[in-house]
């Protein structure tokens, strides 16, 4: 799965593909983080709530299963919190021992699906009740619904973002971000928005879950 090219800042009067083209993005970004993973890292916790490379991947093809199948067209399923360790909202996530490839597949089927289900419908379409929502009041529009997985992508893209740093001492948007850093005058280092690869050092060992 290449990273999908960054939505530059531009004009335009498609915001439903622009909404799918940054969550192409963000989906592309996650996957570039890991792909150089072998089993261990992505079963590996560098933090005190024990969640994993892979809980986390596996996680996010959820939601968006979540939201849009089970959610937006109301389409049942028999397991739509699959990705929760627990009945607990703490409990946290199910790590699958699935490789980056696996992983990489789902998100691109979950992908698909929401863009399959956003294409068919205008942004202030409201969520068909059935599934998720159980009356007209609580069901939300399209828009809102892609701008919460957005967020949603964006936050983990964030999380894994220190993950990587913690495990490996990897830092960048995808491993060809590290790589020019790591390779750029002291002066030029930081990708866009001028992040600092100053802290690229020793990597911290995990914690035990």
């Amino acid at each position: 799965m290449s990273t999908t090219p960054f939505p530059e800042p531009a004009s335009t009067a498609d915001l439903r593909g622009l909404l799918l083209d940054y969550l192409d993005y963000y989906r592309s970004v996650v996957v570039a983080k890991v792909t150089a993973l072998d089993a261990d890292d992505l079963q590996a916790s560098v933090v005190p709530s024990g969640w994993t490379a892979a809980g986390l991947l596996n996680h996010l093809a959820d939601v968006e299963r979540r939201w849009m199948v089970w959610g937006f067209e109301a389409r049942p399923l028999p397991d739509p919190w699959r990705d929760a360790a627990g009945p607990d909202p703490d409990a946290g996530w199910v790590s699958p021992g699935l490789g980056v490839p696996e992983l990489a597949s789902r998100l691109r089927r979950a992908g698909a699906e929401t863009r399959r289900v956003a294409e068919a419908h205008a942004l202030t379409d409201h969520a068909a009740v059935g599934g998720r929502f159980t009356d007209p009041g609580s069901a939300p529009q399209l828009q809102w619904v892609l701008l919460h997985l957005l967020q949603e992508y964006a936050r983990h893209a964030g999380h894994l973002d220190l993950w990587r740093e913690l495990r490996d001492g990897t830092t960048g948007e995808t491993p060809d971000d590290a790589g020019a850093e790591a390779q750029a005058p002291d002066g030029l280092r930081g990708g866009r928005g001028g992040r600092s690869a100053r802290y690229r050092g020793r990597p911290a060992s995990p914690p035990s879950r």
